[in-house]
């Protein structure tokens, strides 16, 4: 016996240097217990186990009420501070609980503390540490104490093993076992029985998992209905559901009647493979028994008829597995009348049932009725579980409203509702989705302290969301430590890692990550083909792309509408609508059905490209085919119909509303930006209180568009209020908020106001980085005020931000502005000398600079130096050099720009021709002028007002010469009211110049300043 006690000692102690849980300090009793009077010295031997059993109860109280870690430290407490040792009996009870609470790890460090303190264990503490052994999955050291100790074991030692070896999916192993049982000496019963026959079941082998209840019973056990349940339940989960009807009538023919687990087996059969029909007929078989026994006001559980049958009652479970079922098939209304009969039949629904029910309406999107279900779980006093707040919390997060799905997960702490790993991971998802990486990294964390083990899903909704934040070392490390702890990735996993390094333009890497996974046998399906081809074509790599698009072929995956989107969102990018539309009457020849996304790409791209007819045939063809709208395709529509300018932005938010969908948030940040264009901002902070009013949570974009919408229009205040609201919700100014509060604030073109502002935005959270630093210092540049940009720039260098091409070119743009040209250089020079290299923008600003003053060979001698430094001129360059030239009379020089620049394919923009065409009107060369608009209409560049001020005033000029013929004076008079006229219809407004120019050439002698009166006061009422 000595021998035996310290051998458990031995073990004791090495069990403290490799424990998988961590013991904590106990904490003094006056911080547990009301009183202070206990001290080791003051309990008498024969007070001990009364102060022993007090413990124990307090310890059973803390399991009992979730508070752990308090159970833990009051038991070290017990035994290391007042040296109090239960009996046996108590030992026992605490394992037992310990082990039942979830604490599994912790089992064995009560265990060694029991030896340690001389207590020696009997079998029913040896089935309870091998039944925490076979829970945490270590198998070898529940096999160690039953083979090679001395110990006490009886058929639930060994039942439990078989028990353990079964949940691991090894049903054979846990077979094996029954020839130690029988060298043993040791009887099995129905349990070992039972037990293996699930065992069976769940791997999938039902048929051997029968043959083994046959030949047990023939060797003497006794079959009971909990058996032949349990094959019913694995031939239902294998698809034989006619196999399990027959089985039930079998149970009759052997005298084993079935109960209502038997009949609720069959009904979750049915229902997971669609047949409601049978499911309900088994309700009705049921009902029918206790019609015909008369049993509405008494309820008779398993009584044997003298038929041969069993007055069945339904029961809770029966309702809620058929109401269960109809949810996840979309049976949503079926699930509520089913609910309504339940009631009536006198069941009240438990939390199972409304999880059911609540999870149904999630996933229909009815949010509203879901929260109001909660609320009636309440009244009814059924307490919300973990999966009913893991189901509302879940959907929140995906439906865009993190901030209730905190409120609901505050709830849940407030209630003492535990999180389990399900919860957690729900959460760590939605903290990722909701952009609070560092929260659902804590949480993670978190999972240690509650005792959960992170699984495959828990580890793929982390790499996920590194992956969203392009932080591919965070995904990778995640994945090492994945195999470390032998847990497998699975395909969703490498389609997260797959995803974020195609979306970070790592696309060969992305093609290997797909290479391990066909190492580890894991095969990629069609989502992570589509991922690589969009990731592929979008770098304009389309060979590659069509040989990802091959392999996915020979693999044997079929196309799908994800590789039809990517192909046809890449000829979208390059207009080719025409080669879009063929590609897919060409997938729909070969049986594949366009889908919503499909069409809704289609419609997109016809509305980017200009055809609105063939983008509303997108629309009719949704329709004819069934496919309903959702939110996507008809915020594609919003955008569409209101980027015509044809539409009112009311009467096409109506429409969403008619169609039965809830607008989301890209729907309201549409419309918000509609209303913020068209000045209508009241519309706009109108729809901003709807959005919140709706659960719907507003984003950065969404404060970007309403920000800059009341900055634009002056009221900063306002625009600083949503600010302050959406601090509350965690979202912090960010660059574009920055640059439209400074330009707003720039009218008053006062520097203190400016920096005020920028010191503001810092104090709200605006992270002051190079970008931000860029923005004031462009700002302030634009108004000239170089010396406090320059003070802006000493301040950033001293934070330890460098500047950057951006800097110097607001810098430079800044000084040419303020006619400062030799400051402007020398910024040019410091740039050069700080290592900063010019860009097209700087020389750009340099050159319009230089020409604008005339500064002809400074200009060619920066244009030489941008071409030594291997950079070729733009449009945006050439448009600088031609008007630079233009507008100094140098027309030589501006022409051969122009050729140059039409030459290389490049196409100058509306202003460069306006330059030209102005030359050529002020030498009477109006010929050639009219030849500029005519390549102007080939390139499709839109003439605009000025252009038409230009050209009618030169052939009003032109046909004012005094040499000239009646008949050349006719032409060119004909070619300036044709010019007007055009003008006219386009509803461009001719200027001061262009009215006086018209009246003086065609008003009669005596007429010119009325008739030019009477041009202006027309043009005043078209333009109001």
């Amino acid at each position: 016996m000595m021998n035996h006690l310290k051998y458990y000692q031995t073990r004791a102690f090495l069990s403290r240097s490799f424990t998988f849980s961590s013991t904590k300090h106990p904490k003094p009793l006056s911080k547990i217990l009301p009183f202070h009077h206990f001290h080791t010295n003051s309990i008498s031997p024969t007070k001990t186990h009364l102060y022993a059993s007090f413990f124990c109860t307090l310890i059973h109280l803390y399991l009992t009420c979730g508070r752990l870690s308090k159970a833990t430290d009051t038991f070290y407490d017990m035994i290391r501070t007042h040296h109090i040792v239960p009996t046996l009996p108590l030992w026992n009870r605490l394992i037992y609980q310990f082990n039942a609470t979830g604490l599994v790890s912790q089992v064995w460090d009560l265990y060694s503390e029991m030896l340690s303190c001389g207590v020696l264990p009997n079998v029913f503490t040896h089935n309870i540490l091998v039944h925490a052994w076979c829970k945490m999955g270590h198998l070898s050291l529940a096999l160690d104490l039953i083979r090679n100790v001395d110990i006490d074991v009886d058929t639930v030692t060994y039942n439990t093993a078989i028990w353990g070896f079964c949940q691991q999916g090894l049903a054979n192993q846990g077979f094996g076992f029954l020839s130690i049982m029988v060298k043993k000496d040791t009887f099995f019963d129905s349990f070992t029985c039972n037990i293996l026959v699930k065992g069976f079941c769940r791997i999938g082998s039902v048929k051997y998992g029968e043959w083994v209840m046959d030949n047990l019973v023939n060797g003497g056990i006794c079959k009971d209905a909990v058996g032949f349940n349990t094959l019913i339940d694995g031939y239902c989960k294998v698809g034989e559901i006619s196999y399990a009807f027959e089985l039930m009538e079998r149970m009759r023919n052997e005298g084993v009647f079935p109960d209502i687990v038997t009949y609720n087996t069959l009904i979750n059969g049915c229902s997971k493979r669609g047949d409601f029909d049978r499911a309900k007929s088994l309700i009705d078989e049921i009902l029918g028994f206790r019609k015909k026994k008369d049993c509405a006001f008494r309820k008779i559980d398993d009584m044997n008829d003298d038929d041969g049958t069993t007055n069945l009652e339904p029961n809770l479970v029966t309702y809620t597995t058929l109401i269960s079922a109809y949810c996840k098939q979309h049976g949503l209304s079926e699930a509520l009348s089913l609910y309504e009969e339940m009631i009536s039949d006198g069941f009240l629904p438990d939390v199972v049932t409304y999880s059911s029910i609540i999870n149904g309406l999630c996933k229909r999107g009815m949010l509203t009725e879901a929260k109001a279900l909660l609320r009636e779980m309440d009244k009814m006093g059924v307490n919300p579980n973990h999966v009913v707040y893991a189901i509302l919390v879940d959907s929140l997060f995906k439906a865009g409203s993190a901030w209730e799905s905190f409120i609901y997960q505050s709830q849940m702490i407030v209630c003492g509702v535990s999180f389990d790993l399900v919860v957690c991971t729900t959460l760590i998802d939605g903290l990722f989705k909701a952009g609070k990486s560092d929260e659902a990294e804590a949480m993670f964390c978190t999972l240690a302290k509650l005792n959960c083990i992170p699984n495959n899903i828990t580890y793929t909704a982390m790499i996920d969301g590194y992956c969203k934040l392009g932080d591919m070392d965070g995904a990778e490390s995640l994945l090492r430590d994945m195999e470390k702890k032998q847990v497998v990735p699975n395909v969703v996993t490498y389609s997260s890692i797959i995803n974020g390094y195609t979306k970070k333009g790592m696309l060969d890497v992305a093609v290997r990550i797909m290479k391990k996974m066909l190492d580890q046998n894991i095969m990629p399906n069609a989502y992570i083909y589509a991922t690589l081809i969009d990731g592929h074509l979008k770098a304009g790599k389309q060979d590659a792309a069509v040989d990802l698009y091959n392999e996915m072929k020979l693999n044997g995956l079929e196309e799908n509408s994800f590789i039809v989107d990517a192909f046809i969102n890449n000829l979208k990018r390059g207009r080719k609508m025409e080669e879009a539309e063929g590609l897919c009457k060409y997938m729909m020849s070969k049986g594949l059905l366009l889908d919503r996304v499909n069409y809704t790409s289609l419609m997109d791209g016809f509305f980017k490209t200009g055809r609105e007819s063939a983008a509303f045939t997108m629309a009719e063809k949704m329709a004819e085919t069934g496919i309903k709208f959702d939110v996507v395709a008809y915020n594609v529509l919003i955008n569409g119909l209101l980027r015509l300018g044809k539409y009112d932005a009311e009467s096409v938010y109506s429409g969403i509303r008619e169609l039965g969908l809830a607008p989301d948030r890209a729907t309201y940040n549409t419309m918000i930006n509609a209303y913020c264009k068209q000045g209508k901002l009241e519309n706009a902070i109108k729809l901003w209180n709807e959005m919140k009013g709706h659960s719907v949570m507003p984003n950065s974009i969404t404060c970007n568009i309403l920000v800059g919408g009341l900055s634009k229009a002056g009221e900063t205040e306002r625009a600083i209020d949503v600010l302050n609201e959406m601090l509350l919700w965690g979202i912090r100014p960010n660059v574009t908020i920055h640059r439209a509060l400074l330009n707003a604030c720039s009218k008053c073109e006062r520097a203190d106001t400016i920096l005020q502002m920028h010191k503001r935005l810092v104090g709200m959270g605006l992270k002051a980085n190079r970008e931000v630093y860029n923005s004031l210092i462009t700002v302030l540049c634009g108004l000239g005020m170089t010396k406090r940009a320059t003070l802006v720039l000493n301040n950033m260098t001293k934070e330890g931000i460098s500047a950057d091409t951006v800097t110097y070119n607001a810098l430079i743009h800044g000084h040419f502005k303020s006619s400062h040209i030799e400051k402007a250089l020398a910024t040019y020079t410091q740039m050069l000398n700080e290592g900063v290299s010019p860009g097209i923008r700087t020389y750009n600003l340099l050159l319009g600079g230089l020409l604008a003053a005339g500064l002809m060979s400074k200009a060619y001698e920066i244009l030489s130096k941008m071409k030594d430094s291997g950079l070729d001129p733009d449009a945006s360059l050439y448009n600088t050099l031609i008007s630079g030239h233009g507008k100094i009379g140098n027309k030589k020089e501006a022409i051969k720009f122009y050729c140059e620049m039409v030459t290389k394919g490049l196409v100058p923009k509306t202003s460069t021709y306006n330059v030209l065409i102005e030359d050529f009107a002020k030498v009477g060369k109006m010929d050639q002028a009219r030849e500029l608009l005519n390549e102007m209409q080939v390139r499709r560049v839109p003439p605009n007002s000025s252009t038409y001020d230009i050209l009618i005033c030169g052939w009003c000029n032109l046909s004012k010469q005094p040499e000239l013929d009646r008949i050349s004076k006719k032409t060119y008079r004909t070619e300036a009211r044709t010019l007007f006229a055009e003008m006219n219809e386009k509803g461009f407004v001719p200027c001061e110049n262009t009215l006086a120019c018209i009246s003086s050439t065609f008003a009669r002698p005596g007429m010119v300043v009325d008739a030019k009166h009477m041009l202006k006061d027309m043009y005043k009422r078209k333009q109001s």
